[in-house]
């Protein structure tokens, strides 16, 4: 996952909480800590965590799938949109081609438009233009999942606080156009090419020599390139018919062309080029803007005044018994814990050696201290003893989830009733189902054997 993915991710998740009140984030936390760092390093772990399992990584791989989609739609529509300029600029080669309507018709659009993203540059700060924001909305439209609506918000304020949307967007933006502009060069072309073309300028109210200052004026950058330019006297007679020397229908075409070549293809390949340096550049500085009160209100979690401050006392003794400890020397270590059982049950059984006893479960303090041990010292084996006779509820089945993943290996042990009590088989079923949802291997008798030696 890259950075700017991890920053979105931490952005989208902030925007969630701040609109549905605090995540359920005990684990992601414990995880960050654990994982240590600086800050903004822990808030990215913990978003990570939360987005994966809250389905949001998923929603994120969506959007990205649905923006190339988004964006080879624009991308064929932008050639066939070029495609239809040439041809509506040429015609069909019946008729004289009035040589500054079609200029106007191949470089019309495209000159507003560069205008108006260069005003909204200069004075909205942000300028994706009408084509960027149509990219946006197709993307989240053809990812298909709900949950990319907090997505598109957050990838904005990321880019926002380098000013990175202007750039990504321009580069967007300017890459359209510049297909659409290629588009119709390439049509005309062809057309050029295969067709007999005469070139004329008509008027009423203007005179001669407006239209050969203006011809020789456009024609100045192109000429330096190598394109013809029409000679005066090509030009003034162009205004009363099309001249059939095949001299003169050669220059206008070379003038058309590189027109469209120097006032239309260059400028948005130097802008999409620069657009593009700008937001490369960008990217290395892109950061968490930790004053945030959600970023601020996760300083405390993720970081500690202990750890901030520096340690004053020492740590408190680990889980009685020292599974912690063991753990601590031994990465091999094995462990059994047992989770809210009845206290008439003798408990625990008669352990292998090198197998540790956490004890039972049977409140939250208890649960969250082994967890922040378990972050720390994984063993590589788990076994979580149950009791089949309680239902399998869901708080029982998240602490389930929970203590599988901080450990290599995990079996859930659902222990045999008392003599003289039967087990319900639909709640057995119950659990079955649960745990295999969970994708816990559970066994019906004590896996101590498993413990000791990681095989049965």
């Amino acid at each position: 996952m890259t950075t700017l993915e991890r920053l979105w991710l931490c952005e989208a998740i902030r925007l969630r909480e701040e609109h549905a009140g605090p995540l359920e984030d005990g684990e992601a936390n414990r995880r960050a800590v654990a994982a240590g760092g600086a800050l903004g390093q822990r808030i990215q772990a913990r978003a990570g965590f939360l987005a994966a399992r809250d389905g949001q990584l998923e929603a994120l791989q969506h959007w990205r799938q649905g923006a190339r989609l988004a964006l080879l739609a624009l991308l064929v529509l932008a050639l066939l949109s070029g495609a239809g300029l040439g041809f509506a600029a040429l015609g069909d080669g019946q008729r004289p081609v009035n040589v500054f309507w079609a200029l106007g018709s191949l470089l019309g659009l495209h000159l507003l438009t560069l205008l108006g993203w260069a005003l909204g540059l200069a004075f909205a700060g942000d300028s994706g233009g009408a084509l960027g924001r149509l990219w946006l909305w197709l993307s989240g439209k053809l990812a298909r999942d709900a949950q990319v609506a907090q997505l598109a918000p957050a990838l904005l304020l990321v880019l926002q606080r380098q000013r990175l949307g202007r750039w990504a967007l321009g580069s967007l933006v300017h890459g359209l156009w510049l297909v659409a502009l290629l588009g119709a060069l390439l049509i005309l072309l062809a057309l050029l090419a295969t067709r007999r073309y005469g070139f004329v300028w008509e008027t009423t109210i203007l005179g001669d020599e407006l239209f050969v200052a203006l011809t020789q004026g456009l024609g100045a950058l192109p000429a330096l390139l190598g394109f013809a330019v029409p000679a005066p006297e090509t030009i003034r007679a162009s205004g009363a018919a099309a001249l059939a020397e095949p001299g003169a229908r050669q220059a206008w075409s070379s003038w058309l062309l590189g027109v469209l070549l120097v006032y239309g293809l260059l400028p948005r390949l130097l802008l999409g080029a620069f657009c593009a340096v700008r937001w490369y550049a960008g990217r290395a500085r892109l950061g968490l803007d930790l004053g945030l009160p959600g970023y601020q209100l996760l300083r405390e979690r993720l970081l500690p005044s202990s750890e901030r401050l520096g340690v004053l006392d020492p740590a408190p003794a680990p889980l009685a018994g020292g599974p912690a400890a063991r753990l601590a020397t031994d990465s091999d270590g094995a462990l059994l814990v047992a989770v809210e059982l009845d206290e008439r049950r003798a408990w625990p059984p008669k352990l292998p050696a090198g197998v540790a006893d956490a004890g039972v479960l049977d409140s939250r303090e208890q649960r969250q201290h082994l967890l922040e041990q378990l972050s720390r010292f994984p063993p590589a084996r788990l076994a979580i003893a149950c009791d089949p006779r309680r239902s399998p509820d869901r708080g029982t089945l998240a602490l389930l989830g929970e203590l599988a993943r901080s450990a290599a290996s995990t079996r859930v042990w659902l222990l045999a009733p008392p003599p003289g009590e039967a087990l319900d088989s639909e709640r057995l079923g119950d659990w079955h189902a649960a745990l295999e949802q969970l994708q816990l291997v559970h066994a019906d008798s004590a896996p101590l054997r498993w413990l000791e030696t990681g095989h049965d």
